[in-house]
C-alpha cells in the first residue's frame, strides 16, 4: 500500500489525490458495515427532470412547496426558486466573486445561505427574499438544514452542531456508522426524524440519528446519473430535497444534468 500511494502522490496532482484518498477511506468503511443494524438502501428512480449543468449545487430544500436551491464556486455563486419542471431559475440572486455559496434553509421565517471559507452567513427574509442581515460564522460553511427547532449544519468533518437563529451553537453530535466517525458530511436534509446527509466525494447518502449521531441507513446512489450523460464538468453527488407536502425525495448533483424524484428500497 505504501508504494501505490507514493507512485499516485508522484503521478497526481493534489486535489486528485484528496478525491482518491475521500473514496478509498468511505469504501472501506461503508463495506465494513456487513452484518450490522444498519439498513442499506438502493434507489428506484420515479420520474426526472431538468437541472442546470451551472449549477454546482450546494444546498436544495422545498419550502411551501417551493424549490430552491444555493450554487457555489467563486464568482458563480447564487440563491435560485427553482421552477421544477423546467429546472429554469424563477428568481435568481448572484454573490460577490469573493464568496463561495454553500448550504441554505429557511427557518423561522428567515432564509439562512452559508458560505464556505469566508465564515459568513446571509440572512433574508424567507418570504420576499429580501437581505436582511450578516452573521459571522465560526467554521467553514458546508450542508444547512433545520428540524423546525434549531438550524442543522455540517463542516465536512464527523460533526452535525445545532444552533438557533444567531448561528450560536447549541450542541453538537459526533456522526458513527458502527462507532467509526463518518467524515466529510455535506450536504444534508431532515426528513421524517432524520437528518440525511451526502458524504463528500462518493455516492453515498447517511441517514443520521440527530439526537445520537448514530448512522441507521446507508444509501447506495452509485449509478443514479447514467454514465452516458456525464461531462467534463460533470461533478459529484450533492443535492437532497425533501417536499413535506407530498413526502416525495429529490436526489442531483454538481453540475448535473437532471434532478431525480427517488424512492428507497431496502437491499
Amino acid at each position: 500500500m505504501y508504494f501505490l500511494i507514493t507512485f499516485v502522490s508522484i503521478s497526481m496532482n493534489q486535489n486528485t489525490m484528496r478525491t482518491l484518498f475521500f473514496i478509498f477511506a468511505m469504501t472501506f468503511m461503508l463495506c465494513s458495515c456487513s452484518g450490522s443494524e444498519v439498513k442499506q438502501y438502493k434507489l428506484e428512480v420515479v420520474a426526472e427532470y431538468p437541472h442546470d449543468t451551472q449549477s454546482y449545487t450546494q444546498g436544495l430544500f422545498f419550502e411551501n412547496g417551493n424549490l430552491y436551491e444555493s450554487t457555489g464556486l467563486n464568482g458563480k455563486s447564487t440563491f435560485r426558486h427553482v421552477d421544477l419542471q423546467t429546472g429554469k431559475a424563477l428568481k435568481r440572486f448572484d454573490f460577490d466573486k469573493k464568496y463561495f455559496v454553500e448550504g441554505s434553509v429557511m427557518y423561522d421565517g428567515k432564509l439562512y445561505i452559508l458560505t464556505w471559507e469566508n465564515r459568513v452567513a446571509f440572512v433574508y427574509d424567507a418570504e420576499t427574499l429580501e437581505y436582511k442581515s450578516t452573521l459571522r460564522y465560526s467554521r467553514p460553511g458546508w450542508g444547512l438544514t433545520t428540524d423546525g427547532k434549531q438550524l442543522i449544519a455540517s463542516d465536512g468533518t464527523a460533526n452535525l452542531y445545532f444552533l438557533d437563529g444567531d448561528l450560536k451553537l447549541d450542541h453538537k453530535v459526533i456522526v458513527k456508522l458502527e462507532d467509526k466517525p463518518v467524515r466529510w458530511l455535506n450536504e444534508l436534509e431532515y426528513i421524517d426524524g432524520r437528518v440525511w446527509a451526502n458524504i463528500y466525494t462518493s455516492d453515498e447518502i447517511v441517514i443520521i440519528n440527530p439526537r445520537t449521531g448514530k448512522v441507521d441507513g446507508v444509501v447506495d446512489c452509485t449509478g443514479l446519473l447514467p454514465r452516458e450523460l456525464h461531462t467534463v464538468t460533470t461533478d459529484v453527488l450533492n443535492g437532497i430535497a425533501y417536499n413535506p407536502q407530498d413526502g416525495k425525495i429529490y436526489l442531483t448533483g454538481k453540475n448535473w444534468p437532471k434532478l431525480y424524484e427517488v424512492r428507497l428500497v431496502e437491499k
